[in-house]
């Protein structure tokens, strides 16, 4: 089994909250990104202590209440399956602060975290208030929006994104990565990718490598998957018939997203 792919993890409901992923630094290659995928029954409440720990809150379907204890807002998120390509309601929350997520309708609740020691204010991240775009061009197509780019200063360390890409096309792509701390030229950030299928019982192939291959590893990810990428090229191919969703989240000592494409294939970019 590759150390890169998680599975989810066997059902185990505790008063109506299912954890789905919880990648940690304990647990996992990566330092600067946690993350955590919760199911909620409609009326079940799920509560958490952050510590030194920032937290994005990603209401992936249902609809949801998020409290801070200071704040409180109300009936959040936008969709049934992330595939109605919407932009959805998130809650950034800093460290030293708690908070609770609140089930109105069966839920799935998407938790990012990146080390922090920096307070900042509670901020809702409204589904409009998410920059939609389109990147690539051929078969290298999809649909971005982002929920807390490098753009937005409500964040010490985050970066949140989702992702959709269409049948039979390929993303991030050409492979790029972003390992180094070589700014201007490319930033260290580690990433996570959290992946659902359309149908569900397809497939991608998500390949991480290094330039010296000390890192090389093709995995076959399905619905509900979860791909660790601490280095490396990190390109993701979607196979006729079945649409792609995944999650980003990033982090690492600079809170700048600064890519670098692998030479051997940066020549697709310049075709006419």
């Amino acid at each position: 089994m590759s150390k890169l792919l998680r599975k989810p993890i066997p059902n185990e409901v505790s008063l109506g909250v299912t954890i789905v992923h919880d990648v940690t630094g304990n647990n996992s290659p990566l330092e600067y990104v946690g993350f955590k995928v919760i199911d909620l029954a409609q009326g079940a409440i799920y509560k958490e202590e952050l510590g030194k720990v920032e937290c994005c809150i990603v209401a992936l379907t249902g609809k949801i209440n998020v409290s801070d204890y200071d704040q409180v807002f109300k009936n959040l998120g936008t969709r049934e399956s992330v595939f109605e390509k919407k932009p959805t309601d998130s809650v950034y929350v800093s460290n030293d602060r708690s908070f609770e997520v609140e089930a109105l309708t069966p839920a799935r609740v998407a938790l990012c975290y990146s080390p922090s020691h920096n307070p900042l204010p509670t901020k809702l991240i409204k589904a409009d208030d998410n920059g939609t775009e389109q990147r690539g061009k051929y078969y290298n197509q999809r649909l971005v929006h982002n929920i807390l780019p490098d753009s937005d200063p409500s964040a010490n360390s985050l970066l949140v994104v989702e992702v959709y890409t269409e049948s039979g096309n390929w993303s991030s792509y050409p492979p790029h990565k972003h390992d180094q701390d070589n700014l201007p030229h490319e930033s260290f950030l580690e990433e996570s990718y959290y992946h659902e299928l359309n149908p569900r019982q397809g497939f991608v192939f998500q390949r991480v490598y290094t330039d010296d291959r000390s890192l090389d590893e093709t995995m076959a990810v399905e619905n509900g998957d979860v791909v660790l990428v601490p280095a490396g090229y990190h390109p993701v191919g979607v196979p006729d018939g079945y649409q792609s969703y995944y999650l980003n989240v990033m982090a690492g000592p600079k809170r700048i997203w600064k890519f670098h494409n692998d030479p051997a294939h940066e020549w697709i970019l310049d075709r006419k």
